[in-house]
């Protein structure tokens, strides 16, 4: 099933959103199913990043410029070589939802309910907004 999920582009100074496509193998029919596939798809897209590494790394001039704009220059490495607990992060994603980290939309349409069914259709927008914890005091 082919879905879009938008994203706010991190480390870009500009407020970007992006629409990025993404590819479940399966349906999901509830919304813990929804989160459950999509970080199976991303411990799967950093796994494979990990195991494919450039013996000789270089960056285009292009690339160079647009990594400027965001502060960060680098060649997009992946110093952490230990692999993701598949597991382990499928929980850790759903007991941030439950702790209200983040928000989930569905067609703009908010879905705060694990077990809630979901009715998806193809080429559905999917919006994951992330709330960040501020430090501080009030005095």
């Amino acid at each position: 099933m082919k879905l879009y999920v938008t994203v706010k582009s991190l480390g870009k100074r500009k407020n970007e959103l992006t629409r990025l496509p993404i590819e479940l193998p399966v349906i999901p029919t509830t919304l813990k199913e929804l989160i459950t596939e999509v970080v199976i798809l991303n411990v799967q897209k950093l796994t494979e990043k990990q195991q494919s590494t450039a013996l000789i790394p270089f960056l285009t001039e292009t690339e160079i410029e647009e990594r400027g704009e965001s502060g960060k220059v680098g060649f997009g490495s992946v110093y952490n070589e230990q692999s993701p607990g598949l597991a382990k992060a499928v929980e850790t994603a759903l007991l941030a939802f439950e702790d209200g980290l983040y928000k989930v939309f569905i067609r703009e349409e908010e879905n705060s309910h694990l077990e809630s069914p979901l009715k998806l259709m193809e080429e559905d927008e999917i919006v994951f907004i992330r709330f960040i914890m501020l430090a501080g005091s009030l005095w």
